[in-house]
């Protein structure tokens, strides 16, 4: 019954267009005070309190600074420069190196939306000049943007590794062999569909050219090894390397590519105030609500009720991905997690499935929500650096969506993509 009642006032604010993060506070209080009277009251904003008084919470302001800082300066133009040396020769030349772009940024920013607008806004125009349709360039640049969340550092696996009490180390490293394979999936069929339109193999860039490229971008891509490389050396924690990557991300930016002035500082550093208070106010609340959940055992009584129903581990998986997908078009990551991940995880040991495995098939359906509609971010986020409509949007990405829903499906009943890494790793 107290089930019930959460859910249908965290519904019915929905429903009303209350902000996510209001609704998730606002209806743990309110179920609360009817069964539980003023005293439960005190016992939850305590509650919010230690809930994000966590230290590895910390890594997300600095992460979406270094992404801030490298988006706004020219690192992400000399990551493209160097892919477009590497591939633009290829029939889909230029998509494609929008894409290999998008892993190297993904990879130095943790940020999905930060990638869509860092290479978007420079190869959109790029391609739509070069004769591909403008669907064509639209459709590659929005989900190849996607691939932010799933390619360490990973925001979203922070968030779900805090929740789900986890290694975020260990996380990265499941993320990386699957978000390889996905934007491998992405490059292939680019490249196929090039080929149908047309599109023929060019003279490659020499190697003095692509030697050039490379140095050029040498200094953005260092945040690379220097973010993946401490942390699995051992070198300092995850939520050291954030404060690392910011750090070197505003070196490079002001005495490097000088690309940034002191004065330009006051913008960027409030504009990633602004996005971190966002997310960790959606944290608070979804913890809460997360924390009641726990508290009145709908966890544990929904695992009851699987194992009672006799689901196996595959239709287990079926259900996860099929709820995922249908909350990735209405809610944003960090609120789906941390309201889905008290309630599947349970079910998820109590079936055997690997925590750190369930993260990344969890991140993978996050990466689709954010090219679903009406909440799909990535999608708002295109149109306004192209000028698309939504539906445009949603339209030209259908055809990458499916790729990279054929790619979950892989990861998700193959454990040993995402496994296979960390435990070798870990192993050594």
């Amino acid at each position: 019954m107290i089930a019930a009642v959460l859910f249908g006032i965290f519904f019915l604010f929905m429903f009303l267009s209350v902000p996510v993060s209001v609704a998730l506070g606002a209806s743990t209080f309110i179920t609360s005070y009817i069964y539980e009277g003023n005293d439960s009251l005190i016992d939850l904003t305590s509650a919010v309190f230690s809930k994000i008084d966590n230290y590895a919470l910390m890594a997300i302001p600095m992460f979406i600074l270094a992404g801030n800082l490298l988006s706004k300066g020219s690192s992400a133009k000399r990551i493209v420069e160097f892919a477009k040396a590497f591939v633009g020769h290829l029939p889909g030349g230029l998509p494609i190196s929008a894409i290999l772009a998008s892993i190297v940024f993904a990879a130095v920013s943790g940020s999905s939306p930060a990638t869509v607008v860092a290479i978007g806004s420079i190869m959109f125009g790029a391609i739509t000049s070069a004769g591909y349709p403008k669907k064509y360039a639209l459709g590659t640049i929005t989900t190849a943007g996607s691939l932010g969340i799933l390619i360490p550092p990973s925001i979203v696996m922070i968030i779900y590794g805090v929740t789900a009490e986890v290694s975020i180390g260990k996380l990265f490293i499941a993320g990386i062999i699957p978000g390889l394979l996905i934007g491998a999936m992405l490059i292939g069929v680019t490249y196929i569909g090039a080929k149908r339109l047309g599109f023929k193999r060019t003279t490659p860039a020499s190697w003095s050219e692509r030697w050039t490229k490379f140095k050029e971008a040498f200094w953005a891509l260092m945040t690379i090894i220097i973010i993946i490389g401490g942390i699995y050396g051992g070198i300092f924690t995850p939520t050291e390397a954030a404060a690392v990557s910011a750090i070197w991300a505003l070196f490079i930016a002001l005495f490097i590519y000088k690309d940034i002035n002191f004065t330009d500082l006051k913008n960027i550093f409030l504009e990633s105030a602004k996005t971190s208070a966002m997310i960790l106010f959606i944290i608070a609340n979804a913890s809460i609500f997360a924390y009641f959940l726990t508290l009145e055992n709908i966890p544990q009584d929904l695992a009851a009720m699987v194992t009672d129903m006799g689901l196996n581990k595959i239709m287990f998986l079926v259900v996860v991905n099929i709820l995922l997908l249908i909350a990735g078009n209405f809610m944003e990551p960090s609120s789906i997690i941390m309201i889905m991940v008290p309630l599947l995880l349970p079910i998820a040991k109590l079936l055997e499935i690997d925590p750190i495995h369930f993260g990344v098939i969890l991140t993978i359906n996050m990466e689709l929500g954010m090219l679903t509609p009406p909440v799909g971010l990535n999608l708002f986020v295109a149109s306004g650096i192209t000028g698309s409509s939504i539906k445009e949007v949603v339209k030209a990405v259908l055809p990458w969506f499916m790729v990279i829903l054929v790619g979950l499906l892989m990861i998700t009943y193959i454990p040993a993509i995402s496994l296979w890494l960390p435990n070798m790793m870990m192993e050594n």
